[in-house]
Formats: C-alpha cells, sequence, structure tokens
C-alpha cells in the first residue's frame, strides 16, 4: 500500500511573537520544517502545504541547508482547513495518508508506523495524551470540574484512509473542525486513539521554543 504525508505548515508566527514564521525558525542546525519533513522520509511522498508567498523562502532555506528530501509543495489556504483540503486535492494517489503539524518537529517514525498499521476502512487513528492537570468546563456562570481521565489532549499525525478523509473534506467549512478527526467525524467516520508522546509538542509560543530547543539537544 502506498503511504503519503501531507505536512500542513501555513503558520505565520503570530502567538509566537516572531517576524519568523515558526516552520523557518532554526531548531539546533537547520529550520524546525526540515525536521519534521525527515520524520516521514520512509514513506512514499510527501505533500507540504505552504503559503504561496513562502514558496521562494522555503527553496532557498533547501539550497542552503542542502536539503534534499522529495516534496511536492501545495499552496495553503486562509486557515488549516482549506490548507488541509488543498493538500489532500493535489494528492495524484494514495492509500493512506497521514496529515501532521509542520510546527511538530519531534514526532517518532516509530508512532508513524503505529498508526499506519492501526488504521482500516471507517476509522481514522489520532495520537493522544492524557490531561495532567485538574480539568473545568463552564457551565452558565459556573465551572464544573470533570474527570480528568476522560480528557485527552489531541496531536498530530493523524492518519486515514485516503479516499476517506478525501470525501470527508468535500464538506462545508465549520469552525468546529479543529482537526482532521472531527473533520473526519462529520461524515460518520469513527475515530481511535494509541497513545502518543510528550515530546511531540507543537511550536506556538515563545516557551514551546525554548522548549524545543532543549528537546533537540537530547535527540541530537
Amino acid at each position: 500500500m502506498e503511504k503519503s504525508a501531507l505536512i500542513v505548515a501555513g503558520g505565520i508566527g503570530k502567538r509566537l511573537d516572531s517576524h519568523t514564521p515558526k516552520q523557518f525558525l532554526i531548531l539546533g542546525d537547520k529550520p524546525v520544517l526540515m525536521h519534521t519533513l525527515s520524520k516521514f522520509s520512509h514513506l512514499d511522498k510527501i505533500y507540504l502545504v505552504l503559503p504561496k508567498k513562502y514558496f521562494e523562502r522555503w527553496r532557498v532555506l533547501c539550497e542552503k541547508y542542502n536539503f534534499n528530501i522529495k516534496h511536492v509543495l501545495v499552496e495553503g489556504g486562509e486557515n488549516r482547513f482549506f490548507s488541509v483540503k488543498n493538500g489532500l486535492n493535489a494528492i495524484n494517489s494514495t492509500d493512506i495518508v497521514l496529515i501532521h503539524d509542520g510546527a511538530r518537529p519531534f514526532v517518532k517514525k516509530e508512532l508513524i508506523t503505529t498508526l499506519i498499521n492501526k488504521v482500516s476502512s471507517g476509522f481514522g487513528i489520532i495520537p493522544t495524551i492524557n490531561a495532567t492537570n485538574s480539568i473545568r468546563i463552564k457551565e452558565g456562570d459556573n465551572l464544573k470540574a470533570i474527570n480528568r481521565d476522560s480528557v485527552f489532549k489531541v496531536q498530530t499525525p493523524q492518519c486515514f484512509l485516503f479516499n476517506e478523509i478525501l470525501n470527508s473534506y468535500k464538506i462545508d467549512y465549520d469552525k468546529i473542525f479543529t482537526d482532521d478527526a472531527s473533520v473526519f467525524e462529520s461524515k460518520q467516520g469513527k475515530i481511535k486513539n494509541i497513545i502518543g508522546s510528550y515530546n511531540n509538542i507543537k511550536i506556538t509560543t515563545p516557551l514551546d521554543y525554548e522548549l524545543a530547543q532543549l528537546l533537540i539537544k537530547q535527540v541530537n
């Protein structure tokens, strides 16, 4: 079966308070996005979704850092939903697709393999980790405590049979679609989870970036 990765990197660094988009920040010896793509280099194809205005910047970086992992560039959309949709529509043919955040450079290949092995017709597979803090939900003017053992933090990559997730993205956009699993469920797809990793962080804030700088030293 053919397996492809769809890497979504449409961020512009607003929450990171950086003039450099987070996917281009230097992590260790190269940009964040290069670390991310390298984790999927064993798959058949990689599709990278970027804002069109960053295409040339990315090409210059690839030349500067001698980055030669093959991938296809796809123009992003106005938000993550439309960027993923553009990416899926750009895929010529594949059997399984893993959709991943470009700003998650610490995903392990073992996790990728497990996701691929677990996916099946009608079921998307996602990595999750348990909440560690106390959790409350708002009901009216009150905050109600809930059992944190029933709360999970969702990560990427999220893995699907390609034709099924492609069909799911034919739906109209809704603000409740915060990830690919929620889009898949809107078309009556089912979601199963596997244990993710606390190191599989998404670089969003300055503190995330500082943590990533520490983690990359452990990896290297």
